[in-house]
């Protein structure tokens, strides 16, 4: 972990850092100096030489650093990223609770739950930290950007532990609602487990052979002529696991464009979401002991006709 950053947040986004090698050899042969390291690291992330003469690359002090600057080994580099246009997504956060420990929020469909990739400022995180000034908002799991539903953040660094602990532990009892279609082969409840792995670079998660480290309790709640809305409940928390769970079934989860198929979706149409929704979160506070029960408003759409 990097020390703290000498920069302030821009927008609600942290500073992004890097540290010169302090193990290579060669080092100072290939970088004379700091701008050779940052023009060579840097090349598709951000202007370096205009950053360089505007003074936006600084040390741990907060001293600007020069391109002249000699190369230093085991040092930091911190900056801004400039940022790229992102499509805004339409939906608001609705909070649906707040005190000095956490917020509690409805997350719409296609906003990130934190910046990743080219999803930055159109996530719930940068979003809230601006307009609840809170620059220490973090949260506390994380829901895919296609799904809708409860999360919770955690407002200060003193409180993380608690809540992401509670998480990692499986005392949150999490359910969600998903619709798809219908098969009146298939038996409910019904308790699906398998081996699930995501591999970095690949859009999809796979089932594979091996032991089981995914389970879903998937329960049918009704039908609507070949739709049905099913309740599930995942014991373990896989990438992508309730989506995988259900394509592994013959039911894909409605405006799902990973599974089965990858489909390509434009990043501005927001008129298909994913019909999965965190629709309730419980469990006792790592803090004070009450209990917490939170429901999301977020509706499913069903296809036009079924009533």
């Amino acid at each position: 972990m990097p020390p703290r950053s000498p920069l302030p947040q821009r927008q609600g986004l942290d500073a992004a850092w890097l540290r010169t090698p302090d193990t290579d050899p060669d080092a100072h042969a290939r970088w004379a100096t700091m701008g050779d390291f940052l023009i060579e690291r840097l090349p598709a992330v951000a202007p370096v030489a205009e950053m360089l003469g505007a003074g936006e690359f600084v040390d741990q002090a907060g001293r600007p650093w020069s391109g002249d600057d000699a190369y230093r080994p085991n040092a930091f580099v911190w900056f801004h990223r400039p940022l790229a246009p992102e499509p805004v997504v339409p939906f608001a956060v609705e909070v649906l609770d707040a005190d000095e420990r956490v917020v509690v929020v409805d997350k719409p469909h296609f906003l990130a739950t934190t910046p990743r990739g080219t999803h930055v400022m159109e996530s719930v995180l940068v979003r809230l930290r601006e307009s609840l000034g809170l620059p220490d908002l973090a949260p506390a799991h994380r829901l895919d950007r296609l799904t809708a539903g409860v999360l919770v953040l955690t407002t200060s660094r003193r409180y993380r532990a608690a809540y992401a602990g509670a998480f990692q532990a499986g005392s949150m009892h999490k359910s969600y609602e998903a619709l798809a279609p219908f098969d009146p082969k298939l038996e409910f409840p019904r308790r699906v487990t398998s081996r699930i792995e995501k591999r970095r670079g690949i859009l999809q998660a796979v089932e594979v052979a091996g032991e089981p480290n995914a389970e879903t309790l998937v329960e049918l709640v009704e039908t609507r002529g070949l739709h049905a809305r099913y309740r599930l409940t995942p014991t373990t928390g896989k990438t992508h696991q309730l989506r995988v769970h259900m394509a592994a079934l013959g039911l894909p989860i409605l405006g799902d464009p990973l599974y089965p198929t990858v489909l390509d979706v434009d990043a501005d149409d927001f008129t298909a979401p994913l019909q999965l929704v965190a629709r309730r979160l419980c469990f006792t506070d790592p803090v004070d002991q009450t209990p917490r029960d939170y429901t999301s408003r977020s509706a499913l759409g069903w296809p036009g006709g079924e009533r």
